[in-house]
């Protein structure tokens, strides 16, 4: 959900709008289709497909308060309000809110993943190293766990597995041992002291490089405090299953942790899983999803030129082909 805001959510520009809209279109044009948009952020991606196609159904999930009320606003201010169903929830709560809605399947399914760009640009949420802001960074600010629980509170253990896997930071225990060290003085309480503290862990040629220190210590918190990896885990066969044969599904990642796991999903389900030694494919075992990407595909430079922070986004698609045995 990353883009940029360079004045105000007003000029939000979605990450890879036009080759979403392709790449899910042709499962959208049937009357009555219902399109679930699992990360509605500000809905930039949901708006061109209401627009595209006039009978079209929208489900919004968000577990953001702030970012369901802007996608309200610019939905009913674009006429589509009695075609939007806007819902306070995680995206591996799929199954039960289209049980409490009645819809036994859909069409097409959307995850945009990462931060929103009103999460990103609004400090006070704590998601960003560049301000000083409440060391937060919930999607859901009535969730349990801040970014400051994570860092008072973790073991230096689990606060270098954090770092490690979720930020791929490949000086993990030297910025937990330099965290332990710190907070022992003083808990910490804001964005600026962690990044700063960060920053002074890093060797200074390492620092010289590859962005803003802090950057892989901010990510890797964000994903611990919202549970980003298994949410998406738990939620991408939770779609594929609610697909209509025909419907279509597709995942814009920001990173490789996610990424793989939209890989190894979308794979598993495009591979006919016939026994070994059966003489033919068997039906019950041939594949339920078409992939319709080839691999991760990546902006081009015309947008990477417009919305810089579209670099590191990828897309996987894939089209139900069957209904599961």
């Amino acid at each position: 959900m990353s883009s940029p805001e360079p004045t105000g959510p007003a000029l939000h520009v979605p990450v890879l709008l036009d080759r979403v809209t392709e790449l899910l279109s042709p499962a959208l044009r049937a009357p009555g289709a219902v399109f679930v948009d699992c990360t509605l952020g500000l809905a930039g991606h949901s708006l061109a497909l209401l627009a595209a196609h006039p009978q079209l159904r929208l489900i919004g999930l968000d577990r953001d308060p702030d970012a369901r009320a802007e996608a309200g606003a610019r939905i009913a201010a674009a006429g589509h309000a009695d075609r939007a169903t806007l819902v306070p929830a995680v995206f591996d709560e799929l199954p039960d809110v289209l049980e409490r809605l009645g819809v036994p399947e859909v069409q097409g399914v959307l995850f945009d993943l990462g931060v929103s760009s009103l999460q990103l640009d609004r400090p006070t949420r704590g998601f960003s190293y560049s301000t000083d802001a409440p060391l937060d960074m919930r999607m859901d600010p009535t969730g349990p766990r801040t970014a400051a629980d994570v860092v008072n509170t973790y073991s230096h253990g689990e606060l270098a597995r954090v770092l490690r896997v979720y930020g791929e930071e490949r000086f993990a225990g030297r910025i937990a041992s330099a965290i332990e060290r710190e907070r022992g003085r003083e808990p910490f309480t804001g964005t600026a002291r962690l990044a700063e503290l960060v920053r002074d862990a890093i060797p200074a040629a390492t620092r010289r490089t590859g962005g803003h220190p802090a950057k892989r210590t901010f990510q890797a918190l964000r994903i611990e405090v919202n549970d980003e990896l298994g949410v998406l885990t738990r939620a991408l066969p939770a779609a594929i299953d609610a697909l209509a044969v025909g419907g279509r599904i597709a995942v814009i990642s920001f990173h490789s942790l996610e990424d793989r796991i939209v890989k190894q999903t979308l794979a598993a389900e495009a591979t006919d899983r016939t026994p070994p030694g059966m003489p033919v494919p068997m039906p019950e075992h041939a594949p339920v999803l078409r992939l319709v990407t080839r691999g991760g595909e990546a902006p081009g430079e015309a947008e990477l030129a417009a919305n810089p922070r579209s670099a590191s986004a990828r897309v996987r698609a894939a089209e139900r082909v069957r209904r599961a045995s």
